[in-house]
């Protein structure tokens, strides 16, 4: 016996007065009714309604019993409600500021192929370690060191002017005589580069080949950065096609080469987690393109 349909019935009926008008409220057949409350009534041991008259009333047994079948009622409604909800709960995923919109869209459709409704979520590197921390999304692409990433993105300098063929050294940005009187040449940090595996190496970098302290500099965003290159001739450190955007020039680094890059995982906050583990199987791809890179 389905005993949370029988309570249905019976709560039905009871409130109407009526088998007729409570198997319509209910929107079951009057037989599927009556045959419900005649299971349950079996089941509970006692008769729950008078039907010697026209009108259905509750015999004390099920008044007794009203209360609790109604309870119950309310119980498998709301959790039907809820895994309603919880089924169609988006999965929030925190990616980096700079993906692109275009290749954000692409991922979602991907994810939606795979019966996932994906939410990402643009944060800077600290702030999508916090939120996994926090457990305010069910997944992030962290910043990591390349040797432990998924995903890796070679960088490079991005200037103004054409710097012709080849990779851009640093030591020529440092200060010669000439430069006395001007601000030196900067390079700039964005925020999603403004992380310790990143940051310290050209941090060493810079002390080696004998540039200022204050030409290693981190921006508060790539628009403020790239204002920077255009109007002082300075370097933006990024990705080939994030140059590309910004309609500047880019080289590698060259002192560093390929090996500096941002590095990303797919973090999950819980990993048993089904929906997150097929949007990291189905998706990698997809993801790859958020990053502009490859697997």
């Amino acid at each position: 016996m389905d005993l949370v349909a029988a309570c249905r019935a019976f709560v039905s009926v009871s409130e109407h007065g009526s088998f007729t008008v409570g198997a319509a409220a209910a929107r079951t057949a009057q037989s599927v009714v009556s045959r419900r409350i005649a299971a349950l009534e079996r089941r509970l041991g006692g008769r729950l309604l008078d039907r010697s008259s026209r009108t259905v009333t509750l015999t004390p047994f099920g008044r007794d019993l009203l209360p609790t079948a109604t309870q119950l009622v309310r119980l498998a409604d709301r959790l039907e409600h809820e895994a309603q909800a919880a089924r169609h709960r988006p999965l929030r995923l925190a990616v980096p500021a700079v993906c692109p919109t275009a290749a954000l869209a692409r991922l979602i459709a991907r994810a939606h192929e795979e019966g996932v409704l994906l939410d990402p979520f643009p944060a800077g590197p600290a702030e999508r370690a916090d939120l996994v921390a926090s457990r305010q999304v069910r997944a992030a692409l962290l910043a990591v060191a390349p040797t432990e990433a998924t995903w890796t993105v070679p960088l490079g300098l991005a200037v103004a002017r054409d710097p012709g063929g080849g990779p851009i050294y640093l030591d020529t940005l440092r200060p010669g005589r000439a430069d006395r009187d001007r601000r030196p040449r900067r390079v700039w940090l964005q925020p999603e580069d403004d992380v310790p595996h990143i940051r310290d190496r050209l941090t060493r970098l810079r002390d080696a080949v004998g540039l200022r302290p204050s030409q290693l500099m981190s921006a508060p965003t790539v628009a403020a950065a790239a204002a920077d290159v255009l109007t002082h001739d300075d370097a933006l450190l990024c990705s080939a096609s994030q140059a590309r955007e910004l309609h500047l020039h880019w080289r590698p680094l060259g002192e560093l080469g390929p090996a500096l890059a941002r590095g990303f995982s797919l973090t999950i906050t819980d990993e048993t987690d089904p929906e997150a583990l097929r949007l990291h199987h189905t998706c990698a791809p997809s993801i790859a393109q958020c990053l502009e890179t490859t697997p």
